[in-house]
């Protein structure tokens, strides 16, 4: 672009926000002339202005009824991902309530792991990677458990063609036992590990304990990712899982970490902190907002997730998260538990100063938006 255009485009840094015109000098062309760049300037001068809120405009209020409303027309339903019924996503309501809450156990945590160039395309690096995640456990390898109460052993037969899928043998497994099964003996077979209990022959409780023990020990894969799926979207192979773990699969030198998501939003705040969870938040609550066709401003979902994160970590619209930091006690009565709140509010004799809209709605005076913000003072003679 022409120095004077750059120059000219700096000129309407009074007018138009900074990104914006960081983003006008890279879209528009260089070989414009004085008059049209003139014109383009003052067209998104005046669509700018346009967009830009008034004074006293209820922000707040007119974002809680555009989500509100086409949320009531939204479909109670969850769908299938891909076919495969057990890559449930949660979508519609259910998962709208689900990040607005923000819950710290999500129905269907999941992850989508977008690879770097060539892994993309290639197959078989990417279901062995697949293969590599998925955490497996002792449980899934097992074909049959048999307990002798007499002898007070635990047989472990497990299925020797999923063994050497795995890549293990009965022995490694057994050194993975060690630590688990203290005042047991453990012996090998080929396909099974045999565990006899030390001590007095009336501690049979052990040898259950034992069992359910051992089930759970993880193998291999990452803990958290219990299925993994590869599916091709556009040129590339990306993988979606049930379950999360970001951390650890951003750590991976092959995983393309700038678009790799998960939707735990918790996650998101714990390993790349509150300004990616806020991204997160709009960006959850956008994609289903537009999976159910509806047509919701951005920027009313923005302001939402700016108020679950202002504080510095990521809080709820429910009454201990958001509604809990209000100032006015009114305020806080008005949304859940009220006798609650005047209860503690007059215990602890706090005041409300009626700053705010509920609470002047609630006492019945003019409210401070619009043209109840200003207030006419009269010099008397």
């Amino acid at each position: 672009m022409k120095k004077e255009h750059e120059e000219y485009i700096d000129s309407f840094a009074d007018k138009l926000p900074q990104p914006i015109i960081a983003e006008l000098k890279e879209v528009i062309p260089s070989e414009v002339t004085k008059e049209q760049l003139n014109k383009i300037l003052e067209k998104v001068s005046s669509l700018y202005n346009r967009a830009r809120v008034h004074p006293g405009e209820c922000v707040g209020l007119v974002s809680a009824e555009s989500i509100g409303e086409p949320g009531t027309q939204m479909t109670l339903n969850t769908f299938h991902f891909a076919g495969v019924s057990e890559m449930n996503v949660t979508t519609g309501l259910p998962r709208i309530i689900e990040v607005f809450d923000s819950r710290k156990e999500i129905s269907t945590p999941t992850m989508e792991i977008h690879f770097h160039g060539a892994t993309a395309k290639d197959t078989d690096a990417v279901k062995k990677f697949a293969a590599k995640i998925k955490e497996t456990k002792v449980a899934d390898l097992v074909s049959e458990y048999s307990v002798n109460i007499f002898e007070q052993t635990l047989k472990i037969k497990f299925d020797s063609e999923v063994l050497s899928d795995h890549e293990l043998s009965t022995k490694e497994m057994a050194k993975l036992f060690k630590i688990k099964a203290k005042g047991f003996e453990i012996s090998t077979t080929d396909n099974e590990i045999i565990f006899k209990h030390k001590g007095k022959a009336e501690e049979v409780k052990e040898v259950y304990a034992l069992k359910e023990k051992i089930g759970v020990i993880k193998i291999k894969g990452l803990k958290g990712i219990k299925q993994v799926l590869p599916v091709k979207r556009d040129e590339e192979l990306i993988i979606l899982t049930a379950g999360t773990n970001l951390k650890e699969i951003l750590a991976m030198p092959e995983v393309d970490i700038q678009r790799t998501t998960t939707n735990d939003i918790y996650e998101v705040y714990e390993v790349l902190g509150i300004e990616a969870a806020r991204q997160a938040i709009i960006n959850e609550v956008y994609k289903v907002i537009e999976a159910q066709g509806l047509n919701v401003n951005v920027r009313h979902v923005m302001l939402v997730s700016d108020i679950m994160c202002a504080s510095g970590t990521v809080k709820g619209i429910t009454r201990y998260g958001v509604v809990s930091e209000k100032a006015s006690v009114l305020a806080r009565a008005s949304f859940e538990t009220p006798i609650k709140h005047l209860i503690t509010a007059a215990l602890e004799g706090e005041v409300d100063y009626l700053t705010s809209v509920v609470e002047n709605v609630m006492i019945n005076q003019p409210v401070p938006i619009g043209t109840g913000l200003p207030s006419l003072v009269t010099k008397m003679k």
